[in-house]
């Protein structure tokens, strides 16, 4: 959970996206024959669960696939052991963030990337290690990119509204969400004296460039 400071009054940046406690397994499902073109299969397919470049299906289940199967929905851009909280930090254009558990699905823990919430995915036992999976998903919605108001990271050209007091969520900056954006962030910068003098909110993004300053809109 994070908190900024704005003319006195403490906002808390929380999360947009729903827990979700799903399960996958750890055999791979699909062959190249599912798929038009071998060479969209990712050279560490099959070897490690949900490995760097590897894709997932989507729904009640996440499985690993062939990139090139039609059940293709998501592709992971890193791929890390421990818990989101405190290993690196997920590629900006992650859309969603997949907790893996190497003994079955577990419910996620508390706040993970920037107080987000992560989807469940079981491995293979202990050969399995316990980590995370930054996701994105093949095709469009890419909620996780500037002002789609979703994403497990918090970027520049985000939007967010007042929550309730002291609290703000992020939401679409084209007004298409539940909410209309009423800050959105211009630019990052290392510390707050960085900002423009415009800055309204100060947003924690993390990274090399932690703070987020963000305008009225």
């Amino acid at each position: 959970m994070e908190k900024c400071r704005v003319a006195g009054v403490v906002y808390t940046l929380l999360p947009v996206v729903a827990a979700l406690c799903l399960s996958a397994c750890r055999q791979p499902v699909g062959t190249p024959s599912d798929g038009p073109q071998a060479s969209a299969t990712p050279s560490g397919y099959g070897l490690e669960f949900l490995g760097p470049a590897d894709c997932s299906s989507r729904g009640e289940t996440f499985r690993e696939v062939w990139c090139g199967s039609e059940r293709a929905a998501a592709r992971v851009l890193a791929r890390h052991t421990g818990a989101p909280s405190d290993g690196p930090r997920c590629p900006p254009t992650t859309d969603f963030v997949l907790h893996i558990s190497p003994s079955g699905p577990t419910p996620p823990q508390g706040p993970r990337e920037s107080g987000r919430d992560s989807p469940a995915a079981a491995g293979n036992g202990p050969a399995t290690p316990r980590g995370y999976a930054c996701m994105r998903n093949l095709e469009s919605p890419h909620p996780g990119d500037p002002g789609q108001g979703g994403g497990p990271l918090t970027v520049v050209g985000d939007c967010v509204h007042s929550f309730r007091e002291g609290e703000v969520r992020e939401t679409a900056c084209d007004g298409s969400g539940e909410h209309p954006p009423e800050f959105e962030v211009g630019s990052a910068a290392a510390r707050r004296a960085l900002c423009p003098d415009t800055t309204d909110l100060y947003v924690r993004l993390g990274g090399d460039r932690p703070v987020g300053c963000a305008r009225r809109v």
